[in-house]
């Protein structure tokens, strides 16, 4: 279920698609400022949430780790680095973004996977993952678990991925989410990378224009706060290393109960 701020917003107005409904681009070169704050919040001990970025290739990855012990920051570092570098050796092929991001998640899929199934004290961890890629004019999101992205333009925001986890499962069959089912229950993944042999992204494609401001976030900020707050967040402030303390901000004023990681592009 997308998080919206004004109710008649329409996707394809804006240019967003999901994989099935992709069109011919525009090649204009975009500049774009980036900044990405990860904190361990007010009650964990350790942060198993990753980022990483490549500026050469254009790609941009944020993991939320999960498993015993340092099991979660193991799985969460490894897709990170396996992306980056994955992508990054396939930049020079004739792939297009989607095969190229597809190629790079699986990658980091099987690197995790194969870690967990050769050591016991890593068995049963995974990763949450959200990447965004971009070539010229033209962003592709790619993400596994309940990571997010949210593209912010003009007074629109607008949560772009789909979360896999078991509430967001109820609300697309027509439940309400909750369905009597705990909390912990609800924020129940139900896909990640490294869990299993093989994992299935999803991916979202956007011509972005000048002013666009992508965010990639983990659940220990989304939790906190809607699109309308991550609006008023991102659209007051012109400096976005402060957005991002701003957004760490949001997290601890509802408890920051996990690691919080925000990691901002902006199109100028």
């Amino acid at each position: 279920m997308m998080d919206r701020q004004k109710e008649d917003f329409d996707p394809q107005h804006h240019g967003i698609q999901s994989t099935t409904t992709g069109r011919k681009t525009r090649t204009t070169e975009l500049r774009m400022g980036i900044a990405v704050l990860s904190d361990i919040g007010s009650c964990r001990q350790n942060n198993e949430d990753s980022f990483g970025y490549d500026l050469d290739s254009n790609i941009f990855v944020v993991c939320d780790g999960m498993g015993g012990v340092a099991a979660g920051e193991v799985a969460s570092s490894t897709a990170v680095e396996l992306t980056l570098r994955t992508y990054k050796d396939l930049c020079n092929g004739e792939m297009d973004l989607e095969e190229r991001l597809y190629t790079a998640i699986n990658s980091a899929n099987g690197a995790v996977w194969n870690m967990a199934q050769q050591d016991r004290r890593l068995h049963g961890m995974g990763t949450t993952l959200v990447a965004a890629c971009i070539l010229r004019n033209r962003l592709i999101i790619g993400n596994v678990g309940d990571s997010r992205a949210y593209l912010l333009r003009d007074d629109d925001c607008i949560q772009i991925t789909e979360d896999h986890s078991l509430a967001a499962e109820q609300i697309r069959r027509g439940g309400t989410g909750g369905g009597g089912v705990s909390t912990r229950l609800q924020q129940l993944i139900t896909r990640a990378v490294g869990v299993g042999a093989a994992v299935k992204p999803d991916f979202f494609f956007i011509d972005l224009e000048p002013g666009d401001t992508v965010l990639l976030a983990t659940d220990g900020l989304t939790r906190y706060a809607d699109a309308e707050k991550l609006a008023k967040q991102i659209d007051t402030h012109t400096d976005l290393d402060e957005i991002c303390r701003r957004l760490i901000r949001v997290a601890y004023e509802g408890g920051a109960e996990d690691n919080v990681t925000c990691l901002l592009l902006r199109v100028r």
